[in-house]
């Protein structure tokens, strides 16, 4: 087995998955070599790491540019490296096909093979299809996390992929809870965690350091380094880092989730 622990962080597109995969790799590169790679079409993952937006993968191809580690992969803060897998233009082609082709492109450039402590996946989750599913499937990743807030379609896009984890037998991790204010939120993701056979994570709530951070293209972790929101990115990279409980989540039916989503209100 690669000693190199491969996280694949997974949730409904808009959630924060990109903030929260780029906060933990900042808090990671203190101590451990790290790679990021953003499967979202939006290609925006790494934004905060380098300090602008990367040319993707799927571009380069398109583009017909000389197809070398230089040109897809990209030093972030701390040495994090990074790259994009991208996506296809809006109404045309498939975004789940952009991760296939950037995942076989990455491995036979022997990406992988670096020295790399940590791999981190940042991956959409609103529907988990054949692509989308490749960090899972293809065994790229080794044990998976969800964000979520305790808002209705966050926690159905959440049950959705755990049904895909089920399916596919991976190692889920747990579940993470990226606050947005709402009412007995902790509460709701703490019930939905349970239910699903899982536990929570990390509780990240909402701050402005958020935003004023993401302004300058960076992270909390780099721009306020000392701030309590940072502290609680690092203390989420830990109880990742740290964890050995996995199981394999036994998700709702459309059913029983509207049940469950009606009694925990």
């Amino acid at each position: 087995m690669s000693k190199t622990k491969r996280i694949a962080i997974y949730g409904k597109g808009g959630i924060g998955k990109s903030t929260i995969v780029s906060n933990i790799a900042a808090a990671y590169s203190k101590d451990h070599s790290v790679m990021v790679i953003g499967c979202d079409p939006k290609a925006d993952t790494t934004r905060t790491l380098v300090g602008k937006r990367i040319p993707t993968i799927l571009n380069i191809v398109k583009n017909k540019k000389d197809l070398c580690l230089e040109n897809i992969l990209f030093e972030g803060y701390n040495h994090v490296k990074c790259v994009e897998s991208g996506g296809p233009e809006p109404g045309v082609g498939c975004a789940g096909r952009g991760v296939i082709v950037a995942m076989n492109i990455l491995d036979d450039m022997g990406a992988f093979l670096d020295d790399l402590d940590i791999i981190i996946y940042d991956v959409l989750g609103d529907v988990v299809c054949g692509g989308f599913a490749v960090p899972l499937r293809e065994d790229f990743a080794d044990e998976v996390y969800i964000v979520t807030s305790g808002e209705y379609m966050a926690l159905y896009a959440a049950n959705n992929i755990c049904k895909g984890i089920k399916k596919l037998k991976s190692h889920f991790g747990g579940v993470i809870c990226n606050c947005r204010g709402i009412e007995k939120e902790i509460e709701i993701v703490n019930q939905f965690a349970k239910k699903v056979g899982s536990k929570v994570v990390g509780i990240i709530p909402r701050s402005n350091l958020v935003q004023k951070s993401e302004i300058d293209a960076k992270t909390v972790v780099e721009k306020f380094s000392d701030s309590k929101q940072s502290n609680l990115y690092k203390k989420l990279a830990e109880s990742i880092y740290l964890n050995k409980e996995f199981v394999v989540p036994e998700p709702m039916d459309a059913d029983e989730f509207e049940e469950f989503f009606r009694k925990i209100q």
